[in-house]
Protein backbone atom coordinates (compact mmCIF):
# COMPACT_ATOMS: atom_id res chain seq x y z
CA UNK A 1 0.00 0.00 0.00
CA UNK A 2 1.50 3.25 -0.93
CA UNK A 3 1.92 6.16 1.31
CA UNK A 4 -0.87 8.35 -0.74
CA UNK A 5 -3.26 5.41 -0.07
CA UNK A 6 -2.39 5.67 3.76
CA UNK A 7 -3.35 9.23 3.68
CA UNK A 8 -6.37 8.90 1.24
CA UNK A 9 -7.16 6.32 4.54
CA UNK A 10 -6.58 8.39 6.94
CA UNK A 11 -9.03 11.05 5.36
CA UNK A 12 -11.57 9.03 5.62
CA UNK A 13 -14.73 9.69 7.63
CA UNK A 14 -15.37 7.12 10.05
CA UNK A 15 -18.87 6.09 8.60
CA UNK A 16 -17.29 5.61 5.87
CA UNK A 17 -14.65 3.52 6.97
CA UNK A 18 -17.03 1.46 8.87
CA UNK A 19 -19.21 0.84 5.95
CA UNK A 20 -16.07 -0.60 3.97
CA UNK A 21 -14.44 -3.14 6.40
CA UNK A 22 -16.99 -5.50 5.96
CA UNK A 23 -17.07 -5.51 2.61
CA UNK A 24 -13.52 -5.84 2.44
CA UNK A 25 -14.02 -8.76 4.97
CA UNK A 26 -16.73 -10.29 2.93
CA UNK A 27 -14.17 -9.95 -0.37
CA UNK A 28 -11.56 -11.54 1.23
CA UNK A 29 -13.58 -14.60 2.45
CA UNK A 30 -14.76 -15.11 -0.61
CA UNK A 31 -11.75 -14.74 -2.73
CA UNK A 32 -10.28 -17.69 0.56
CA UNK A 33 -13.13 -19.88 -0.23
CA UNK A 34 -12.02 -19.88 -4.23
CA UNK A 35 -8.52 -20.44 -2.92
CA UNK A 36 -9.38 -23.32 -1.54
CA UNK A 37 -11.85 -24.74 -4.50
CA UNK A 38 -8.69 -24.74 -6.80
CA UNK A 39 -6.68 -26.16 -4.18
CA UNK A 40 -9.05 -29.20 -3.92
CA UNK A 41 -9.27 -29.00 -8.13
CA UNK A 42 -5.07 -28.81 -8.38
CA UNK A 43 -4.62 -31.91 -5.81
CA UNK A 44 -7.34 -34.34 -7.48
CA UNK A 45 -6.08 -33.65 -11.41
CA UNK A 46 -1.98 -34.10 -8.87
CA UNK A 47 -0.90 -30.60 -10.89
CA UNK A 48 1.36 -29.74 -8.19
CA UNK A 49 3.22 -32.82 -8.94
CA UNK A 50 3.57 -32.36 -12.80
CA UNK A 51 5.15 -28.73 -11.68
CA UNK A 52 7.96 -30.47 -9.77
CA UNK A 53 6.72 -30.14 -5.75
CA UNK A 54 6.81 -33.06 -4.08
CA UNK A 55 3.66 -32.08 -2.02
CA UNK A 56 0.55 -29.65 -1.49
CA UNK A 57 2.56 -27.98 1.23
CA UNK A 58 5.44 -27.40 -1.09
CA UNK A 59 3.70 -26.44 -3.12
CA UNK A 60 1.86 -23.55 -1.15
CA UNK A 61 5.10 -22.80 0.57
CA UNK A 62 7.21 -21.93 -2.69
CA UNK A 63 4.69 -21.68 -5.02
CA UNK A 64 1.46 -19.79 -3.58
CA UNK A 65 4.42 -18.03 -0.91
CA UNK A 66 2.09 -18.63 2.06
CA UNK A 67 2.89 -19.34 5.88
CA UNK A 68 3.16 -22.93 7.40
CA UNK A 69 -0.25 -21.97 8.90
CA UNK A 70 -1.85 -20.32 5.87
CA UNK A 71 -0.71 -23.35 3.69
CA UNK A 72 -1.67 -25.90 6.65
CA UNK A 73 -5.31 -24.93 6.97
CA UNK A 74 -6.13 -24.23 3.28
CA UNK A 75 -4.95 -27.90 2.22
CA UNK A 76 -7.48 -29.62 5.51
CA UNK A 77 -10.11 -26.89 4.21
CA UNK A 78 -9.86 -28.00 0.73
CA UNK A 79 -9.34 -31.60 1.36
CA UNK A 80 -12.74 -31.61 3.32
CA UNK A 81 -14.59 -29.28 0.65
CA UNK A 82 -14.07 -32.16 -1.89
CA UNK A 83 -16.03 -34.50 0.58
CA UNK A 84 -17.99 -31.99 1.68
CA UNK A 85 -18.37 -29.18 -1.01
CA UNK A 86 -20.91 -27.60 1.20
CA UNK A 87 -17.50 -26.23 3.04
CA UNK A 88 -17.03 -23.78 0.28
CA UNK A 89 -20.23 -21.99 0.79
CA UNK A 90 -20.25 -21.79 4.33
CA UNK A 91 -16.65 -20.34 3.85
CA UNK A 92 -17.31 -17.61 1.52
CA UNK A 93 -20.37 -16.60 3.86
CA UNK A 94 -18.89 -16.48 6.93
CA UNK A 95 -20.24 -19.14 8.79
CA UNK A 96 -17.32 -20.87 9.10
CA UNK A 97 -13.66 -20.27 9.57
CA UNK A 98 -10.82 -22.22 7.85
CA UNK A 99 -9.42 -23.42 11.39
CA UNK A 100 -13.55 -24.39 11.91
CA UNK A 101 -13.18 -26.77 8.89
CA UNK A 102 -9.41 -27.94 9.94
CA UNK A 103 -10.71 -29.00 13.35
CA UNK A 104 -13.80 -30.39 12.26
CA UNK A 105 -12.86 -32.49 8.79
CA UNK A 106 -11.81 -35.35 10.62
CA UNK A 107 -15.00 -35.76 12.50
CA UNK A 108 -17.24 -35.08 9.61
CA UNK A 109 -19.59 -37.94 7.84
CA UNK A 110 -22.29 -38.01 4.83
CA UNK A 111 -24.32 -38.62 7.92
CA UNK A 112 -23.58 -35.68 10.19
CA UNK A 113 -21.47 -32.82 8.11
CA UNK A 114 -24.75 -30.37 7.79
CA UNK A 115 -25.91 -30.53 11.12
CA UNK A 116 -21.88 -30.16 12.49
CA UNK A 117 -21.32 -27.46 10.68
CA UNK A 118 -24.47 -25.50 11.57
CA UNK A 119 -23.42 -26.52 15.23
CA UNK A 120 -19.70 -24.32 14.50
CA UNK A 121 -21.57 -21.46 13.21
CA UNK A 122 -19.72 -18.08 14.03
CA UNK A 123 -17.95 -20.40 16.65
CA UNK A 124 -14.98 -19.44 18.34
CA UNK A 125 -11.78 -21.83 18.38
CA UNK A 126 -13.18 -23.15 21.75
CA UNK A 127 -16.37 -23.85 20.75
CA UNK A 128 -15.19 -25.54 18.54
CA UNK A 129 -13.18 -28.00 20.52
CA UNK A 130 -16.07 -28.97 22.69
CA UNK A 131 -17.70 -30.00 19.48
CA UNK A 132 -14.72 -31.58 18.54
CA UNK A 133 -14.91 -33.55 22.32
CA UNK A 134 -18.84 -34.72 21.40
CA UNK A 135 -17.97 -36.04 18.38
CA UNK A 136 -15.40 -37.96 19.69
CA UNK A 137 -14.80 -38.36 23.24
CA UNK A 138 -11.34 -38.73 25.23
CA UNK A 139 -10.40 -39.93 28.70
CA UNK A 140 -9.28 -38.22 31.46
CA UNK A 141 -5.86 -37.43 31.60
CA UNK A 142 -4.37 -38.51 35.20
CA UNK A 143 -2.75 -36.04 37.61
CA UNK A 144 0.74 -35.60 37.10
CA UNK A 145 3.34 -33.87 38.86
CA UNK A 146 6.92 -32.86 37.09
CA UNK A 147 9.78 -30.71 37.55
CA UNK A 148 10.82 -28.81 34.90
CA UNK A 149 14.64 -27.77 33.56
CA UNK A 150 15.75 -24.72 34.70
CA UNK A 151 19.10 -23.79 32.80
CA UNK A 152 21.95 -23.45 35.03
CA UNK A 153 21.87 -19.93 35.34
CA UNK A 154 18.87 -19.52 36.70
CA UNK A 155 18.40 -20.86 40.00
CA UNK A 156 14.12 -20.52 40.45
CA UNK A 157 12.20 -23.41 40.88
CA UNK A 158 9.18 -24.09 38.66
CA UNK A 159 7.00 -27.62 38.11
CA UNK A 160 4.13 -28.13 35.18
CA UNK A 161 1.19 -29.30 37.34
CA UNK A 162 -1.45 -31.16 34.85
CA UNK A 163 -4.86 -31.22 36.49
CA UNK A 164 -8.34 -32.97 34.83
CA UNK A 165 -11.60 -32.61 36.25
CA UNK A 166 -12.28 -36.02 37.18
CA UNK A 167 -10.89 -38.59 39.59
CA UNK A 168 -7.48 -39.32 38.71
CA UNK A 169 -4.34 -41.56 39.61
CA UNK A 170 -1.99 -40.39 42.65
CA UNK A 171 0.29 -37.70 42.34
CA UNK A 172 4.08 -38.83 40.23
CA UNK A 173 7.44 -37.58 40.86
CA UNK A 174 9.55 -37.78 37.83
CA UNK A 175 13.32 -37.19 37.61
CA UNK A 176 13.97 -34.23 34.97
CA UNK A 177 15.49 -34.85 31.65
CA UNK A 178 18.98 -33.94 31.68
CA UNK A 179 19.68 -30.11 31.26
CA UNK A 180 19.96 -28.96 27.24
CA UNK A 181 19.46 -25.86 27.02
CA UNK A 182 22.39 -23.74 27.09
CA UNK A 183 20.68 -19.77 26.97
CA UNK A 184 19.03 -18.87 30.21
CA UNK A 185 15.30 -18.19 30.56
CA UNK A 186 14.62 -15.30 33.37
CA UNK A 187 11.99 -17.14 35.76
CA UNK A 188 9.56 -14.34 35.52
CA UNK A 189 8.95 -15.19 31.47
CA UNK A 190 8.06 -18.55 32.45
CA UNK A 191 5.98 -17.78 35.36
CA UNK A 192 3.42 -15.85 32.99
CA UNK A 193 3.14 -18.47 30.51
CA UNK A 194 -0.73 -18.90 30.34
CA UNK A 195 -2.24 -22.09 31.34
CA UNK A 196 -3.10 -24.18 27.87
CA UNK A 197 -7.05 -25.65 28.52
CA UNK A 198 -7.96 -28.29 26.03
CA UNK A 199 -11.70 -30.22 25.70
CA UNK A 200 -11.58 -33.96 26.46
CA UNK A 201 -15.40 -34.54 26.23
CA UNK A 202 -18.39 -32.79 26.88
CA UNK A 203 -17.99 -31.03 30.36
CA UNK A 204 -14.38 -32.76 30.91
CA UNK A 205 -10.96 -30.32 30.88
CA UNK A 206 -7.62 -30.93 30.69
CA UNK A 207 -6.08 -28.03 32.49
CA UNK A 208 -2.00 -27.30 32.09
CA UNK A 209 -0.26 -25.04 33.51
CA UNK A 210 3.05 -24.39 35.09
CA UNK A 211 3.40 -22.98 39.15
CA UNK A 212 6.43 -22.25 41.10
CA UNK A 213 7.96 -24.89 43.87
CA UNK A 214 5.66 -22.64 46.67
CA UNK A 215 2.41 -23.31 44.65
CA UNK A 216 2.83 -26.78 44.95
CA UNK A 217 3.69 -26.67 48.42
CA UNK A 218 0.23 -25.25 48.81
CA UNK A 219 -1.62 -27.52 46.95
CA UNK A 220 -0.23 -30.45 48.88
CA UNK A 221 -0.95 -28.79 52.40
CA UNK A 222 -4.60 -28.16 51.01
CA UNK A 223 -4.49 -31.85 50.21
CA UNK A 224 -3.11 -32.72 53.67
CA UNK A 225 -5.75 -30.47 55.25
CA UNK A 226 -8.64 -32.08 53.42
CA UNK A 227 -8.08 -35.40 53.55
CA UNK A 228 -11.25 -36.03 56.30
CA UNK A 229 -13.33 -34.09 52.67
CA UNK A 230 -11.32 -35.23 50.19
CA UNK A 231 -9.80 -38.80 50.92
CA UNK A 232 -8.33 -40.01 48.07
CA UNK A 233 -6.62 -35.97 47.41
CA UNK A 234 -8.19 -35.29 44.44
CA UNK A 235 -6.31 -32.43 42.94
CA UNK A 236 -9.35 -31.50 40.58
CA UNK A 237 -11.90 -30.81 43.77
CA UNK A 238 -9.24 -29.02 45.54
CA UNK A 239 -8.83 -26.65 43.17
CA UNK A 240 -12.34 -26.03 42.65
CA UNK A 241 -12.91 -25.44 46.09
CA UNK A 242 -10.33 -23.05 46.64
CA UNK A 243 -11.80 -21.32 43.56
CA UNK A 244 -15.16 -21.60 44.97
CA UNK A 245 -13.51 -19.35 48.40
CA UNK A 246 -11.87 -17.51 46.13
CA UNK A 247 -14.44 -16.68 44.12
CA UNK A 248 -16.97 -15.97 47.37
CA UNK A 249 -14.01 -13.45 48.84
CA UNK A 250 -13.58 -11.45 45.53
CA UNK A 251 -17.71 -11.28 45.33
CA UNK A 252 -17.74 -9.66 48.77
CA UNK A 253 -14.57 -6.89 48.43
CA UNK A 254 -15.45 -6.18 44.81
CA UNK A 255 -19.80 -6.44 44.62
CA UNK A 256 -20.63 -5.99 47.98
CA UNK A 257 -22.13 -9.73 48.24
CA UNK A 258 -23.61 -10.56 51.38
CA UNK A 259 -26.36 -13.37 52.39
CA UNK A 260 -27.64 -10.60 54.78
CA UNK A 261 -27.67 -7.11 53.03
CA UNK A 262 -28.52 -4.06 54.70
CA UNK A 263 -31.12 -2.00 54.23
CA UNK A 264 -29.37 1.00 52.27
CA UNK A 265 -29.09 4.65 53.73
CA UNK A 266 -29.31 6.34 50.83
CA UNK A 267 -29.10 6.09 47.06
CA UNK A 268 -25.87 7.82 46.48
CA UNK A 269 -24.43 11.62 46.98
CA UNK A 270 -23.29 14.25 44.66
CA UNK A 271 -21.07 15.03 46.64
CA UNK A 272 -19.40 12.01 46.55
CA UNK A 273 -18.28 9.01 43.94
CA UNK A 274 -18.78 6.53 46.66
CA UNK A 275 -20.92 3.44 45.62
CA UNK A 276 -23.23 1.91 47.78
CA UNK A 277 -23.02 -1.52 48.43
CA UNK A 278 -26.44 -2.05 47.19
CA UNK A 279 -26.16 -0.14 44.45
CA UNK A 280 -23.00 -2.31 42.95
CA UNK A 281 -25.25 -5.77 44.18
CA UNK A 282 -27.77 -4.27 41.84
CA UNK A 283 -25.99 -2.78 38.90
CA UNK A 284 -23.50 -6.59 39.03
CA UNK A 285 -26.90 -8.71 39.04
CA UNK A 286 -28.66 -6.36 36.09
CA UNK A 287 -25.78 -6.30 34.03
CA UNK A 288 -24.63 -9.97 34.65
CA UNK A 289 -21.37 -9.37 35.62
CA UNK A 290 -20.13 -8.29 32.16
CA UNK A 291 -19.55 -5.19 30.41
CA UNK A 292 -23.13 -3.04 29.28
CA UNK A 293 -21.52 -0.79 26.78
CA UNK A 294 -23.86 -0.56 23.34
CA UNK A 295 -22.07 -0.02 20.02
CA UNK A 296 -23.29 2.05 17.25
CA UNK A 297 -25.61 -0.79 15.39
CA UNK A 298 -26.48 -1.93 19.18
CA UNK A 299 -24.26 -4.66 19.61
CA UNK A 300 -23.14 -5.29 23.45
CA UNK A 301 -19.62 -5.92 24.50
CA UNK A 302 -20.29 -8.09 27.03
CA UNK A 303 -16.66 -8.68 28.55
CA UNK A 304 -16.12 -9.94 32.10
CA UNK A 305 -12.74 -8.66 32.85
CA UNK A 306 -11.78 -5.68 34.09
CA UNK A 307 -14.68 -4.33 34.72
CA UNK A 308 -15.11 -1.01 36.43
CA UNK A 309 -18.54 1.24 37.61
CA UNK A 310 -19.68 3.82 35.23
CA UNK A 311 -21.55 6.87 35.82
CA UNK A 312 -24.10 6.97 33.04
CA UNK A 313 -24.14 10.79 33.65
CA UNK A 314 -20.46 11.86 34.64
CA UNK A 315 -19.66 12.52 38.22
CA UNK A 316 -18.44 15.89 37.25
CA UNK A 317 -22.01 16.89 35.92
CA UNK A 318 -23.70 15.65 38.86
CA UNK A 319 -24.35 12.50 38.16
CA UNK A 320 -25.33 10.55 41.40
CA UNK A 321 -24.33 7.00 42.51
CA UNK A 322 -27.51 5.38 42.22
CA UNK A 323 -28.01 1.87 39.78
CA UNK A 324 -30.00 4.34 37.59
CA UNK A 325 -27.19 5.84 36.76
CA UNK A 326 -24.20 3.34 37.51
CA UNK A 327 -23.26 0.20 34.73
CA UNK A 328 -20.52 -2.12 34.64
CA UNK A 329 -17.67 -1.19 31.83
CA UNK A 330 -14.66 -3.11 30.84
CA UNK A 331 -11.59 -1.09 31.47
CA UNK A 332 -11.31 -0.59 27.86
CA UNK A 333 -14.87 1.31 26.90
CA UNK A 334 -15.01 3.20 30.46
CA UNK A 335 -12.00 4.85 29.04
CA UNK A 336 -13.43 5.54 25.83
CA UNK A 337 -16.23 7.00 26.62
CA UNK A 338 -14.45 9.09 29.44
CA UNK A 339 -12.09 10.28 26.37
CA UNK A 340 -15.57 11.10 24.07
CA UNK A 341 -16.78 12.89 26.93
CA UNK A 342 -13.84 14.68 27.27
CA UNK A 343 -13.50 15.82 23.67
CA UNK A 344 -17.57 17.00 23.66
CA UNK A 345 -17.00 19.28 26.42
CA UNK A 346 -13.70 20.34 24.65
CA UNK A 347 -15.40 21.10 21.83
CA UNK A 348 -17.83 22.40 23.59
CA UNK A 349 -15.91 24.68 25.09
CA UNK A 350 -13.97 26.33 22.15
CA UNK A 351 -17.26 26.87 20.45
CA UNK A 352 -18.24 28.84 23.62
CA UNK A 353 -14.85 30.55 22.94
CA UNK A 354 -15.49 30.95 19.93
CA UNK A 355 -19.03 32.61 20.45
CA UNK A 356 -17.84 34.78 23.34
CA UNK A 357 -14.55 35.92 21.25
CA UNK A 358 -17.00 37.24 17.69
CA UNK A 359 -19.09 39.24 20.58
CA UNK A 360 -16.36 41.06 22.08
CA UNK A 361 -14.69 41.57 18.48
CA UNK A 362 -18.47 42.95 17.61
CA UNK A 363 -18.75 45.06 21.03
CA UNK A 364 -15.30 46.89 20.40
CA UNK A 365 -16.43 47.55 16.27
CA UNK A 366 -19.60 49.19 17.88
CA UNK A 367 -17.84 50.99 20.43
CA UNK A 368 -15.33 51.82 17.99
CA UNK A 369 -18.01 53.32 15.55
CA UNK A 370 -19.80 55.47 18.37
CA UNK A 371 -16.47 57.20 18.96
CA UNK A 372 -16.03 57.88 15.77
CA UNK A 373 -19.38 59.42 15.07
CA UNK A 374 -19.50 61.43 17.78
CA UNK A 375 -15.75 63.27 16.40
CA UNK A 376 -18.04 63.40 13.20
CA UNK A 377 -20.94 64.46 14.45
CA UNK A 378 -22.45 61.27 11.98
CA UNK A 379 -23.81 58.23 13.64
CA UNK A 380 -22.56 54.71 13.22
CA UNK A 381 -25.16 53.80 10.51
CA UNK A 382 -24.58 56.37 8.78
CA UNK A 383 -28.40 57.71 9.19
Amino acid sequence: MTHTRVHALQALPNDTLLARLPVLAARERGLTAELVAHLAELETRGLHLAAGYSSMFAYCREALRLSEHEAYNRIEAARAARRFPAILERLAAGDVTLTTVRLLAPHLTTENHAAVLDSARHAAKPMVEEIVARLAPAPDVPTTVRKLPVPRTVFATSTALVLASAPSAPVRETAPPPVTMTAAVPAAQRSQASATVGALSPDRYKLQLTVSGAVLEKLRMAKDLLRHAVPDGNEAEILDRALTALLAEQARKKLAATDAPRTPRSQGSARSRHVPAAVRRAVFARDRGRCAFAGAGGRRCGERAFLELHHVRPYAEGGLATADNIELRCRNHNTYEWRRHLQTVRAEEAEWRARESGGAAGRAVTRSGMSAGSRTGVSPAGA
